[in-house]
C-alpha cells in the first residue's frame, strides 16, 4: 500500500534540490566550464597534506576529545590573538567543529527558542536559512543593494528589522555572494544595534584571510562591548584550499561555548583528528603561502572580471570571498535563472543566479560567478565570456 504523505517536515518542504545540483548537471552534461559551486580545483600547501597523512599514519585515527584536539584549540586562539588582539581561552572558549557550516547549525540551534528572529542580510549563504527554518526560528532579512560598485546595507533597514522577539543577527563577512566586506563604520552600525537590543552577534568570517585591494576585514568582536556578544567562525577551508576536510571553530565566552558544545556533541560529537592537527600545524606556519593564494586569487578575479566586461555584463566590485557578482540587464535579461540557463549555450560557462540567496526579489538580475579555479580555466572563461558580445 502506498502512503501518500510528504515524510518531510514542513519547515524543511522548501530546501528540496539546488540550483547548485542543476547548474553543475548542466556543465557536466554540456561540457561547460562550472563558475557556479566555490571550491577551488586545486590542493592546499604540500606540507599541510602531508601532516594529515603523517598523523592518520601515526595513529591519530580515533576520536578526538569532543571540544577539538588542545593544539588546534591553541593554534586557533593563538590566531585570533596575533590577527585581531582578541584574547581566548583554548580551554573554554574554542571549539572545533565539523567546517563552518555546522558551527552555524549548532550556534542557532543552541541559542534560538522556537519563534525567535533571526536578523541576517540578503543575499545570503543557502544553509542560512535552512537552519533557521530547523531550529523553529524565523528570518529576518535586510537586503544589500549596489551602493556606486558594491553592496551595502540601509541603517534604517536594519534598525527596523529589530523586534522584541529578534535573538541574535547572523552577520557574513566577507560576504558571500556579493564579495563586500563590510567596513568599520558599517560594522559599528550593526554593534550598535546589538548592543542598544542586547542581541548576539553570530558572525561567519570564513574567508577573513581573502580580501583584496586591501580591504581590512575587521572581526566585530574586536568594536567596545561585543566580544562578550560575538560567536565568531571560521574554518580551514577557505583559507587553505581543503574545502572537504570540513575543519572549523567558533571562538566565544565561555558560557556561549558551552551551548553550542551541548548542541554539537549530539550532532556530531567531534570531527577528524588528523585534519585537526594538519590545521593547527597551518595556522602556524603556512600564512605566507596563504597570502601567495590570496594575491593569486585576486589577480584571477581581474582576469575573470575582465571577461565579465568585455561580455557586456556590468561586473560589481568584489574586495572579498571567492566570487564576483554581475547585472545581466544589460542583455535585456532580467531573471538572473533565466540567463544561467541560456549562458552555457552562449559561451559554455555556468554561473549561479543571486536570487537563490534572497527572500526578496532584489537579487532577480544578478549572476555569481566563482574565480577560485586554476589560471587556465580562468583564461578561458574570460575568453569564452568576451566572445559573447560578439
Amino acid at each position: 500500500m502506498t502512503v501518500n504523505i510528504d515524510p518531510l517536515v514542513a519547515r524543511m518542504r522548501g530546501f528540496g534540490t539546488t540550483v547548485f545540483a542543476e547548474m553543475t548537471a548542466l556543465a557536466v552534461r554540456t561540457g561547460a566550464i562550472n563558475l557556479g559551486q566555490g571550491f577551488p580545483d586545486t590542493d592546499g600547501p604540500a606540507k599541510l597534506l602531508e601532516t594529515a597523512v603523517e598523523a592518520i599514519r601515526g595513529g591519530a585515527n580515533q576520536y578526538p576529545p569532543g571540544p577539538g584536539v588542545p593544539e588546534l584549540r591553541e593554534a586557533v586562539a593563538a590566531q585570533r590573538s596575533g590577527r585581531y588582539g582578541l584574547t581566548y581561552d583554548p580551554a573554554d572558549e574554542v571549539l572545533v567543529t565539523v567546517g563552518a557550516t555546522e558551527a552555524i547549525a549548532a550556534t542557532l540551534l543552541a541559542l534560538c527558542e522556537t519563534g525567535d528572529e533571526v536578523v541576517l542580510f540578503e543575499p545570503y549563504y543557502d544553509s542560512y536559512a535552512a537552519i533557521i527554518a530547523l531550529a523553529g526560528a524565523v528570518r529576518r532579512p535586510v537586503t544589500l543593494r549596489p551602493d556606486g560598485d558594491r553592496f551595502t546595507f540601509d541603517p534604517a533597514e536594519l534598525r527596523a528589522a529589530v523586534t522584541p522577539h529578534t535573538r541574535l543577527i547572523l552577520l557574513n563577512s566577507p560576504h558571500n555572494p556579493t564579495g563586500t566586506v563590510f567596513s568599520r563604520a558599517e560594522l559599528e552600525i550593526i554593534a550598535d544595534v546589538c548592543r542598544e537590543h542586547d542581541l548576539v552577534a553570530v558572525t561567519d568570517e570564513v574567508y577573513e584571510y581573502l580580501t583584496f585591494d586591501g580591504a581590512e576585514h575587521v572581526p566585530i568582536a574586536t568594536l567596545p562591548g561585543m566580544r562578550e556578544r560575538t560567536v565568531a567562525i571560521s574554518s580551514a577551508g577557505k583559507t587553505f584550499s581543503v574545502t572537504g576536510w570540513k575543519t572549523g571553530w567558533i571562538t566565544a565566552p565561555p558560557h556561549l561555548v558551552r551551548a553550542v558544545q551541548t548542541v554539537k556533541q549530539f550532532l556530531t560529537f567531534t570531527c577528524s583528528a588528523p585534519y585537526q592537527r594538519a590545521v593547527a600545524y597551518g595556522l602556524g606556519a603556512e600564512l605566507d603561502w596563504v597570502e601567495a593564494q590570496r594575491a593569486s586569487l585576486q589577480s584571477k578575479r581581474d582576469r575573470l572580471t575582465a571577461g565579465i566586461q568585455a561580455a557586456g555584463l556590468t561586473p560589481l566590485r568584489t574586495q572579498g570571498t571567492y566570487f564576483v557578482q554581475a547585472d545581466v540587464r544589460p542583455f535585456g535579461f532580467t531573471d538572473g535563472l533565466e540567463f544561467c540557463r541560456v549562458l552555457h549555450e552562449r559561451a559554455g560557462v555556468v554561473a549561479i543566479p543571486a536570487q537563490v540567496f534572497y527572500d526578496s526579489d532584489a537579487g532577480d538580475p544578478y549572476v555569481r560567478f566563482a574565480f577560485c579555479k586554476r589560471d587556465e580555466v580562468i583564461a578561458d572563461a574570460a575568453a569564452r565570456l568576451s566572445r559573447v558580445a560578439s
